[in-house]
């Protein structure tokens, strides 16, 4: 199950106090900036990690030609690819754990998360079988957008005294053989 609650002025962490105390599993707030969506904060409740993901090529499913659309009803499958480092495993799980972990597969939904040269890919997907099973169609449902991983911290939010376990800057992308995540 997933609420929304407009931020207003509180600041995110009491509200990752207030949503722990009511046992939510994770806290997502979204980052925009003249309208436009900039960022996400993914906090995993009730002892964290907490990451922060700059969002980049967003586009919606009304926006995709020929896009889908789907029962959200149905549990999605989830695939994970190409999180191999140890920072990617960590953060490949805080993403696997915002979805249901029993897929329905009769919903026929998959949603990918793809790691490539530290850039996750996101796509949503419907899948049809064609020939009696032997072939089958992707059918992006949407939204469609990239994520950069920019920190992780240990914890829940805390920006004055938090441990981060890893912070993205420029000069660590000198080396374009060098992965992080």
């Amino acid at each position: 199950n997933c609420f929304y609650y407009p931020r207003k002025e509180f600041p995110f962490k009491k509200i990752c106090e207030y949503a722990s105390n009511r046992d939510f599993t994770d806290v997502m707030l979204f980052h925009e900036k003249a309208q436009v969506l900039q960022g996400v904060y993914i906090s995993h409740l009730p002892k964290g990690p907490t990451s922060y993901w700059r969002i980049t090529r967003l586009k919606l499913g009304q926006e995709m030609k020929g896009g889908a659309s789907c029962n959200a009803s149905h549990n999605p499958e989830l695939i994970l690819n190409q999180f191999v480092t140890r920072l990617g495993r960590r953060l490949a799980r805080q993403l696997a754990a915002l979805f249901p972990q029993r897929p329905d597969f009769e919903g026929r939904r998959t949603i990918t998360f793809h790691n490539q040269r530290d850039f996750v890919f996101f796509r949503h997907y419907r899948y049809a079988f064609k020939d009696e099973g032997e072939k089958c169609k992707l059918q992006e449902i949407g939204p469609r957008f990239t994520m950069k991983c920019r920190y992780l911290q240990h914890g829940t939010f805390d920006a004055k005294s938090g441990e981060y376990e890893y912070i993205w800057r420029p000069d660590s992308q000198v080396s374009r053989k060098a992965f992080f995540v």
